[in-house]
């Protein structure tokens, strides 16, 4: 199975190598990060749904449902299901102001310094996420094959960059389309084999009975303990800057509504069809969670061995689906909101391929350090929540919000977040408050709301910029 398993992941590698280097070559930046904006809603969708349909989604949320039953699904796939909505009802507003990134949006409704510490905090919430998407990797491809941790994310990840580095965004939509077949057929296949081993929804019922589990079936039995990661995860993802991205590589607003709207449906049974999954697991392993995760284990031991190496290759093909967007966004923001105006193409697009290379190497890091994908996406959207949420929202809809608010909110964001992360990392300091907690998430933003509303009342308007901007919004 694992040779068998490592062939499949070849050939996987070379379809998608042709189907990136037969692409178009990239003539500008434009090019390489938005695809020339001529990409239809359908193509978006897929690319959107790919993007974060990924190690948390595929892996987490089975390995959690296992544990906790159907409330499972309010840990990646109501975050999920709240920000798509959000996006739904603001996709028009993003693609009418015109701006590509998050960071040239901040410049012309605040200013260039607004723009720079946003700019700075996509990119650390794009490389922390990335890492996430490694230790997914590191996970499934290490339980797999049978090869280390370490190895195993070299594997995965250097497939990742390679394509990424030859196409950009287009090569990106374009895997990512790929890979949406492969990993919805691949979550279909375990699903099906997982209910019908387990006896379906009376068997994994009767076990849960059996292991004196009365809130498993009951979607809200751990909804208060979710509520955190509902409201972090919902508000770090509805601004997040590869989905943006993709609403403004849309070819118009009303394109860019429907690949919300199509990206939405999608997940539905997505989530529920992974959560059901790993419910099943409890009765496949009644004595304990298998290593190396309830999909890998179900993989390994229920399902004929060409069958298992092809869900391996589609599970493998969702992880790396999100890893690539995610690498591909940090990227963008380097090249286009860190770097100076006016570059010249060319060069533009060496600092475009030198900004995957480095961001990926970051990630790695990030990775190796801390295994825990659920810990890793809490810090990544820490710091978007905190630092951007307030000011990036309020931009559209405050015009009494100035740059002076935005600043000492996203400065404060910064800090707050990052002492996090330090201790994260393992960093003796002290804690004043439970890390991944609803305090932490509630003293965050809320220091970050009274500092943008407060400073923005003290001190002198900016209607001018601020009518601009919401003008173009419209």
């Amino acid at each position: 199975m694992k040779i068998i398993g490592l062939v499949g992941l070849a050939i996987y590698f070379v379809v998608l190598l042709f189907a990136v280097t037969r692409e178009k070559k990239n003539e500008n930046i434009e090019d390489f990060f938005f695809g020339k904006r001529s990409l239809s809603s359908i193509a978006l969708a897929i690319t959107f749904v790919a993007s974060w349909w990924g190690a948390g989604s595929a892996l987490s949320t089975a390995d959690l449902a296992y544990q906790n039953g159907l409330s499972a699904f309010l840990y990646y796939g109501a975050p999920v299901l709240i920000s798509t909505f959000l996006m739904i009802l603001a996709a028009k507003k993003i693609r009418a102001v015109g701006y590509l990134t998050q960071g040239k949006m901040m410049e012309a409704r605040y200013n260039k310094a607004v723009a720079k510490m946003l700019s700075l905090m996509i990119l650390t919430f794009m490389v922390i996420n990335a890492a996430s998407q490694m230790v997914g990797v590191g996970d499934f491809f290490g339980s797999y094959l049978g090869i280390s941790y370490e190895w195993a994310i070299v594997l995965g990840t250097s497939i990742v960059l390679v394509y990424s580095m030859f196409g950009g965004f287009r090569a990106v939509v374009l895997t990512d389309i790929i890979q949406f077949i492969l990993l919805t057929i691949s979550a279909l296949l375990v699903f099906v084999v997982a209910m019908y081993y387990a006896g379906g929804w009376s068997g994994i019922s009767q076990e849960a009975q059996v292991l004196d589990k009365p809130g498993y079936m009951n979607l809200w039995t751990n909804a208060s303990t979710y509520f955190v990661y509902i409201v972090t995860f919902g508000c770090s993802w509805m601004i997040q800057a590869n989905v943006w991205q993709r609403i403004s590589a849309a070819k118009n607003k009303d394109e860019a509504r429907k690949m919300t709207i199509i990206s939405f449906f999608v997940y539905i049974p997505l989530y529920l069809i992974v959560v059901l999954t790993g419910m099943a697991g409890l009765v496949l392993f009644p004595d304990g969670a298998p290593n190396g995760g309830v999909v890998s284990a179900i993989t390994m031991n229920y399902m004929p061995i060409l069958l298992g190496a092809f869900v391996f290759v589609g599970i493998s093909a969702a992880i790396m689906s999100t890893m690539d967007s995610l690498i591909n966004t940090a990227a963008m923001t380097i090249a286009i909101d860190l770097t100076k105006e006016k570059t010249e193409a060319s060069w533009q697009l060496k600092i475009s391929r030198i900004a995957t290379v480095l961001v990926t190497v970051v990630a790695f890091v990030i990775a190796v350090r801390i295994r825990s994908i659920l810990a890793v996406s809490w810090i990544a959207s820490d710091v978007i929540t905190t630092g951007a949420f307030v000011p990036l929202v309020g931009g559209f809809f405050w015009r009494r919000g100035n740059s002076k608010g935005a600043m000492s909110s996203m400065a404060f964001g910064l800090v707050f977040s990052g002492y996090n992360l330090l201790i994260s990392l393992g960093i003796p300091l002290p804690s004043f408050w439970q890390q991944a907690s609803a305090t932490q998430m509630l003293l965050g933003v809320g220091v970050a709301s009274i500092l943008y509303i407060g400073v923005s009342l003290l001190t002198e308007p900016e209607y001018q910029k601020a009518d601009q901007f919401i003008a173009l919004s419209k």
